[in-house]
């Protein structure tokens, strides 16, 4: 970068006087087991159960489950090029890759696709939630005969609307995705499933109906709102294939949620590509079970007089229609109704989540300006860019008047053509990019020294022909999706041309320029700071109040101060963990550390400068922490919750460092001045008077009766301890957490001032 003036705050700069920034290669990234994996892409996947069954049947009949179950296996082959873009890593992100293979211009339209899809995930998976949740409550008003009735669009609307505004401030504040309550909710479900099948089966063996007709063209009810514009048109020998492609097409919302695979990838523990392929298998399996035989169920148990009106509550239809005691069946709706809202507002967040990192990335790459990824004053999140994606997301829920299916027919518009992009890119990347990979798509065979890559070419074809007859066959779709396409593209376009113009000819007079060193690890050596330095992380330029707190006290020459910046790796549609440096370190980490360079400055001090990359912001620290040999950590108080519980997850990302966790001084200062102290790691307590005096007497008690035993007040101590633990290791664990809690409250009531 420029060279700037010599700035005495800066240490470890280069002999031309520009202040040295480390930036760690290595992501410094918590890992999960692929069973949390799978739990996370499930409550993405698992939401289109509730309503892709459904939304097939009311355009092409009561076929309409085998064209799921054929979506569902062809989903496993679309899976195996997830896998295989993920082994093959590309550093720099997804928009750069399929810049690589495919251009620049085919590189944002194809993103733009992916932002229309996941623009509509949350309005169908809110709406779809609110279709539930008043089917629900117009069931039980009519049980308990109550005269008030809810009108399905417009409820769902309400509804979808005011779990759109909570993931939106959710995000805005930056509340960490927790993989722990994803698994939780995947349990939940799972307990839904298994009796929701068992009780299907039971009513299938009670009744004997027959299986839905097999996809023949004759059994699809191919009427104008199925054809499209293809209506009337006819294909002579082509039209039973053109018919299975129209069945496809009007299925493929069953495979929605594929894309949260490559979103996880980075966090699937070692042996990645392995669990990688475990975690699709488990995946796979699910999603078939759960999602084609709701389908074939519902058409089985639902009377087709009655179904046509479940068809937007695909499952709390088949619930009401079981056999067994209406209360009890409306009771188990309650239930399905419940997991529904759990996975579809899940989905909800999902879509701002991956909206948010895509367009991040985006912005990283300069396809759009720095200013939709400037923090949030307070929160320090891309506020920006999360309002755009909420505000679009509400603007869509009140067109569709809370219509599953109008939205259904958007959304399969964009999930078609990002699938279909995706495999042209690895396709195409097969042959710009021949080298070894750790996985390929199967079908593979080499002619003349070409590689021929049979299976990835059919499925790429497959998903194309089903993109392109789903632009004829889905009328609104296509013009919405296009017209949105097309707005995106032109705004990738004139953005990137101007960013990189204002990048060109920009003087950064207000801002340092950094030499950014790029280095494998983060050690002591590399960063400049001798074991035992104080490592204050950073993140928001308007609250570096900590960081003038530790420079106002540390000496100099006496310790070292290193200012962090984690950058969070949120999940983005990509399965890259590594990011190229100036991705790492734009304008807006310039920004926060020449901020953090003016106030070092001020008071004649000297700090080191890092950045690092990782996927939890507590573990990162930690991380950080360990291989800078730190001794304490500063950080400025949470604008997400309490001192404690900011005190909490760190604690919890300590005890995950492993056996060789180090012990550190943990400071959390407040903008008032107030300061936090802990210990991270096993350490004396600090005693209050109160306390030293009842270990006292109880020594004296104690020395009298063991007499003529020495006994000193550390045995009093590990004696109690003992006692405590054996007490609950025979069983009456309740019993002492109780009479805990009880002191805790006692405590509390002591502390809290009196009226």
């Amino acid at each position: 970068m420029n060279s700037t003036p010599h700035r005495p705050a800066a240490a470890g700069r280069r002999g031309n006087g520009i202040p040295r920034v480390l930036v760690a290669t290595t992501a410094l990234l918590s890992f999960i087991s692929f069973w949390r994996a799978a739990a996370i892409v499930l409550n993405d996947l698992a939401s289109s159960a509730y309503y892709a069954g459904g939304e097939a049947e009311g355009y092409i009949g009561k076929a309409a489950p085998w064209f799921i179950l054929g979506i569902m296996l062809f989903s496993y082959a679309v899976r195996a090029i997830y896998v295989e873009s993920c082994s093959m890593f590309v550093r720099g992100g997804v928009y750069r890759v399929v810049k690589e293979a495919m251009g620049g211009t085919l590189a944002k339209f194809s993103v733009s696709a992916l932002m229309f899809d996941y623009i509509l995930t949350g309005p169908i998976s809110g709406v779809s939630a609110g279709q539930y949740l008043v089917g629900l409550l117009n069931e039980t008003f009519d049980y308990i005969h109550v005269s008030l009735h809810i009108s399905p669009g417009f409820g769902a609307a309400c509804f979808a609307i005011l779990v759109t505004v909570y993931f939106w401030w959710y995000n805005v504040k930056g509340v960490h995705e927790s993989s722990q309550k994803a698994m939780r909710i995947m349990q939940v479900t799972t307990v839904m499933v298994v009796i929701l099948i068992a009780w299907c089966i039971y009513t299938v063996l009670l009744r004997h109906p027959a299986l839905p007709p097999i996809p023949h063209p004759k059994n699809l009810k191919l009427e104008p709102n199925a054809m499209g514009w293809l209506y009337g048109v006819h294909f002579a020998h082509f039209a039973g294939i053109i018919a299975i492609f129209i069945g496809l097409g009007h299925s493929v919302l069953a495979m929605s949620g594929e894309e949260s695979l490559a979103q996880v990838y980075r966090e699937i523990e070692h042996p990645k590509l392995p669990n990688l392929k475990k975690t699709g298998l488990v995946i796979f399996i699910y999603s078939l079970v759960f999602t084609s035989l709701v389908s074939f169920f519902a058409v089985m148990i639902i009377p087709d007089n009655v179904r046509q009106n479940y068809l937007e509550n695909l499952i709390g239809g088949l619930a009401m229609n079981l056999e067994g005691p209406f209360l009890i069946r409306l009771i188990f709706h309650g239930f399905v109704v419940v997991v529904g809202t759990l996975i579809l507002a899940g989905a909800v967040n999902t879509a701002i989540v991956g909206s948010n990192g895509v367009l991040n990335r985006v912005s990283e790459d300069g396809v759009l300006a720095d200013w939709f990824r400037q923090p949030h004053r307070r929160f320090g999140t891309s506020h920006r860019i999360i309002n755009i994606v909420a505000f679009l997301q509400i603007i869509t829920i009140i067109i569709s008047r809370g219509d599953v299916t109008f939205l259904a027919n958007l959304y399969a518009f964009g999930v078609i053509w990002s699938f279909a992009m995706k495999g042209l890119a690895v396709l195409i990347l097969r042959y710009t990019h021949p080298g070894d990979r750790e996985y390929r798509v199967p079908l593979n065979f080499t002619i003349f020294g070409v590689e021929i890559p049979l299976g990835l070419g059919l499925i790429t074809l497959t998903l194309l022909g089903i993109a392109v007859v789903n632009l004829f066959t889905k009328k609104d779709a296509t013009i919405a999706g296009v017209t949105f396409s097309v707005v995106l593209f032109i705004v990738f376009t004139i953005s990137e041309k101007v960013t990189h113009h204002a990048r060109g000819n920009a003087k950064h007079v207000e801002m340092d320029q950094f030499h950014l060193e790029m280095e494998g690890e983060l050690t002591p050596a590399a960063v400049g700071a001798r074991p035992g330095n104080i490592l204050v992380p950073v993140s928001n330029l308007h609250s570096l109040y900590h960081l003038g707190n530790v420079l106002d006290r540390v000496k100099p020459g006496r310790r070292d101060v290193v200012v962090l910046h984690v950058r969070l790796l949120r999940r983005s549609a990509s399965g890259e963990y590594e990011l190229e440096a100036e991705q790492l370190f734009g304008s807006i980490e310039q920004q926060l550390f020449s901020q953090a360079l003016s106030l070092a400055e001020k008071r004649g001090k000297s700090i080191r400068l890092a950045v690092v990359s990782a996927n939890d912001l507590a573990d990162g620290i930690l991380r950080a922490a360990t291989s800078l040999q730190s001794s304490t950590i500063v950080l400025g108080h949470s604008t997400k919750g309490s001192t404690e519980e900011q005190a909490r997850l760190i604690g919890e990302a300590w005890e995950k460092l492993g056996d060789l966790r180090p012990q550190f001084n943990l400071e959390i200062h407040m903008p008032t001045g107030d300061k936090v102290y802990k210990v991270l790691g096993p350490h004396a307590p600090n005693l209050t008077a109160n306390e030293v005096n009842l270990l006292h007497r109880l020594w004296l008690r104690f020395s009298d009766a063991v007499a003529p035993l020495e006994i000193h007040h550390h045995d009093v101590v590990h004696f109690a301890l003992e006692e405590v633990q054996k007490e609950m290791d025979e069983g009456h664990e309740d019993l002492v957490v109780n009479r805990l809690r009880a002191h805790l409250e006692e405590i509390q009531k002591k502390k809290a001032p009196k009226s």
